[in-house]
């Protein structure tokens, strides 16, 4: 590990329980703050989640100003749910509608942008489970200790089963790796791919989102081409527990991460490309007679920097 990297892992990676809440209130000040879940048929966990927030971050301490759930064409009650909960739901697609809608998870983080009018957003994944608000105030806690922070990552235990920290298999099998070889600044990042993180709006608009799921990725190399490391920091929230996906859709997680990977790399002149990635995975399944293969598309799609985006100012504000 980098020498710098070492540095910046003792500067600025810190504990959510070094954030308390009257210590947060205090440093606000005029500060808005909006929370925003991106969901997709999580009726399971949003409403807990929405729940606790609105409770104890809003009604019990006013430290979040606005909190939204960005509903991505679920089939399910999370909308239904989110709302009885208290919060304010807004369709994906009625967001920016002028654009051509697109896919993943990326774009709802992005439109979240135009559906919010927050100082600082805090993003936290809706299929969380034992949800604790300090999800919420650890990631604030350097935004408003440090007027130079911009930008905050979680991290966290992921069980797995019996192993108590053998989540995140995407991360150490392609994300982690990728960052040592190619951004080996960004090395120090426990959980680079971590959905919780919260950031300025001022410097979040200024990047592209990727809209599938390299969107994390993207943003971390991104912002560290932008602002420089020391304006990137990470806290620790403990442990995280979710529900897990199969191996085969972590095949096209990593996939996308990987074209993620590719187009960074070629915008920052770092590789020479001599051909362009293919946009098809092909994956095998046993079926009678044999292994049966399915091909699909895992192309990545990336929406611009939103303060370029027509209308965008002015949604916002309202």
């Amino acid at each position: 590990m980098l020498p710098e990297v070492e540095a910046w892992l003792r500067s600025r990676t810190s504990s959510s329980d070094g954030w308390p809440l009257p210590w947060l209130l205090e440093a606000k000040g005029g500060t808005t703050v909006s929370v925003v879940l991106p969901a997709r048929d999580e009726a399971g966990t949003v409403g807990e989640i929405v729940t606790a927030i609105r409770r104890e971050l809003m009604e019990a301490a006013p430290l979040v100003d606005e909190l939204v759930v960005i509903d991505s064409r679920s089939t399910d009650d999370t909308a239904a749910r989110a709302a009885a909960a208290g919060a304010r739901v807004v369709a994906q697609d009625e967001i920016l509608p002028d654009l051509k809608p697109l896919d993943g998870k990326g774009e709802a983080l992005w439109k979240s942008l135009a559906a919010t009018s927050g100082d600082l957003l805090v993003f936290v994944d809706a299929d969380l489970r034992e949800f604790r608000t300090s999800f919420v105030t650890g990631l604030l806690g350097p935004l408003l200790g440090d007027p130079g922070v911009v930008y905050v990552k979680g991290c966290y235990d992921r069980p797995l089963g019996d192993l108590g920290n053998g989540g995140g298999r995407v991360t150490e099998l392609v994300a982690r790796p990728l960052l040592n070889l190619h951004w080996p600044l960004l090395a120090g990042f426990v959980q680079p791919l971590a959905g919780e993180y919260a950031g300025r709006r001022s410097v979040l608009e200024r990047v592209p989102f990727v809209t599938g799921y390299g969107v994390e990725l993207g943003l971390l190399v991104d912002l560290l081409d932008l602002a420089g490391l020391d304006a990137l920091a990470q806290v620790d929230l403990g442990r995280r527990v979710h529900s897990h996906q199969s191996t085969e859709a972590l095949g096209g997680m990593a996939a996308q991460i990987l074209q993620t990977a590719w187009s960074r790399l070629d915008r920052q002149d770092k590789m020479i490309p001599l051909h362009e990635p293919s946009p098809r995975l092909a994956q095998f399944r046993r079926g009678p007679g044999g292994h049966h293969a399915t091909v699909r598309d895992v192309a990545v799609a990336e929406r611009p920097p939103m303060v370029g985006v027509p209308g965008y100012g002015a949604r916002a504000a309202g």
